[in-house]
């Protein structure tokens, strides 16, 4: 199979064209959007065959991943977008004080712009999808970039988006690196990728060219702490369960445990167990378990095998032939070892021992910030972990769970990532937050408004900065240990309240409360 990339031409066609179908307002209908929205998951459930067989000759995954992970999320959030993008849309007004209350502010939710999403291929539905979810849902026109590496998914989403998506507002765009950088070299109002770091440098420094914001998915070591309070049997078919989805090719997947020597002997029985519930006869012969995506990321798993310094303690079996791994595990991984010194991205888990968890959180501190972190033990134990770490999410009792919830922000936090997505964080990540104000200029309230701010004018003097700041200054909540200061002008008051400004600011509190039904006698 040969998955057609788009021409020069085409990329900057589609590109020209949802610039000016941006700027014809046609997506600031919120009945559009929905529209969009819905369409969306009418492509996703009308094809979740055909999608489950893309994804098997991507990834050799099973159908029923592909659907559990995959469809079912990206739907939910489909549905979590219609179902209030409405109220997710609307202004917000905010009380900044009785002196402000005639000018109402207010914060416009109005999409950014033209966006571009970068995808990855490792789940080639929900990466990509997910955050074109959100960039509809704002409104905005958006081009999606799915990754050639699962060539058969993104030859798949080209050819079905167009019979589902108005080309007003999004486009599928498929290419490799030359075609990538041509996007990148484009100008947009946000762009969002996920997949590694040293792409992500190279996507953030294209950005900056136009002070484009970006949104950086980057994944990370995610750690796991086992405590010895925790369900180890529950915990190994937990974390063993993690680390297998898609053979072990997750963002957020547990890339390494941290536990001491006692507990580590005892949960290495209990992965054992775990591992024979799940493939009876073996991984490779289980129809459940998938493969390596290609012969590159192969070969770099392989070589963390062949050089490590932990001990193979369950699985180690391959097949180049096939790009089969098999789920495995190292005990006694020295800290410096090959398996800790990237993100392993595929179904091998090292152990490295502590003394306690002051030294696990000092080493995971010692290293760039996870984009995940999961805990095994009791509350007290996770609420200082949580405390003594960073990390994009955290999960105590389970692991990737998070991703599915979309009132949760997903994203990372310094190498992991920054900014997020999901639910409502991902409208407001694609959506300009405008500050907005409307002084009264004219008739009643207009005259109000300009007895009351007239102090601002020259000639100044210290009166009407007292006046300004009884108005608009905003008291020290606090005392100095010795003194209190309560002026802002030698030291003294800072005025007075006159009668005409008292009757004012009565009056502004009922135009804020009740609007201007409430002065209407005055007009």
């Amino acid at each position: 199979m040969e998955l057609r990339y788009n021409t020069k031409e085409e990329i900057q066609a589609a590109h020209a064209e949802l610039r000016r179908s941006f700027d014809s307002h046609v997506t600031l209908d919120i009945e559009f959007r929905k529209h969009q929205l819905k369409q969306l998951a009418f492509l996703l459930q009308d094809n979740v065959d055909a999608i489950a067989d893309a994804i098997r000759k991507d990834l050799g995954r099973c159908r029923f991943e592909t659907v559990f992970a995959e469809i079912m999320v990206t739907t939910n959030s489909v549905v979590e977008a219609h179902q209030n993008v409405a109220s997710w849309a609307k202004n917000e007004s905010r009380w900044a004080g009785a002196v402000w209350a005639f000018h109402d502010p207010t914060v416009r939710k109005e999409p950014k712009g033209t966006v571009l999403v970068i995808g990855a291929w490792n789940y080639p539905i929900s990466v990509q999808i997910g955050p074109m979810i959100s960039a509809i849902a704002a409104g905005n026109t958006a081009i999606l970039k799915p990754s050639e590496v699962a060539a058969h998914s993104a030859k798949l989403l080209a050819e079905l988006w167009p019979k589902y998506m108005d080309p007003r507002m999004t486009r599928v765009i498929n290419g490799a690196v030359e075609e990538t950088v041509q996007l990148l070299d484009l100008r947009w109002e946000h762009i969002l990728y996920t997949g590694n770091g040293r792409v992500g440098k190279i996507v953030a420094e294209k950005a900056a060219q136009w002070l484009c914001p970006t949104t950086l998915e980057l994944g990370g070591k995610s750690p796991v702490f086992v405590d010895d309070s925790a369900d180890l049997k529950i915990t190994a078919h937990r974390v063993l369960w993690a680390k297998s989805v898609n053979c072990g090719q997750t963002c957020i997947a547990p890339d390494y445990v941290i536990c001491t020597p006692g507990v580590q002997s005892k949960l290495l029985k209990e992965f054992e167990t775990a591992y024979n519930e799940f493939w009876p006869k073996g991984a490779k012969s289980s129809p459940d378990y998938a493969r390596i995506v290609n012969e590159r990321q192969f070969g770099r798993l392989n070589n963390i095998l062949e050089t490590t310094k932990g001990s193979i303690v369950i699985g180690g079996q391959r097949d180049a032939n096939v790009k089969f791994m098999e789920p495995t595990i190292l005990k006694d991984t020295p800290r410096d070892d090959i398996a800790m010194s990237d993100e392993i991205f595929g179904p091998i888990l090292p152990i490295i021992t502590v003394k306690d968890i002051d030294e696990g959180c000092s080493f995971v501190n010692s290293r760039d910030q996870p984009l995940a972190l999961y805990v095994f033990g009791n509350k007290k134990v996770t609420e200082e972990i949580a405390q003594k770490t960073r990390s994009g999410g955290l999960v105590q009792g389970d692991l990737m769970l998070h991703f599915c919830v979309e009132s949760l922000p997903f994203g990372g936090t310094g190498p992991s990532g920054y900014s997020s997505y999901h639910g409502r964080a991902g409208f407001d990540t694609f959506s300009h937050s405008r500050a907005t104000m409307y002084a009264p200029n004219s008739g009643f309230l207009g005259w109000v408004v300009e007895k009351l701010m007239a102090p601002r004018y020259p000639p100044y003097s210290d009166g009407k900065l007292a006046r300004l700041g009884m108005l608009a200054g905003r008291k020290l909540p606090f005392k100095r240990p010795s003194q209190i200061y309560r002026g802002a002008v030698k030291g003294k008051a800072i005025g007075r309240f006159s009668s005409t400004s008292i009757l004012i600011l009565f009056l502004a509190l009922l135009y804020r409360l009740y609007g201007g039904k409430a002065l209407a006698f005055l007009r």
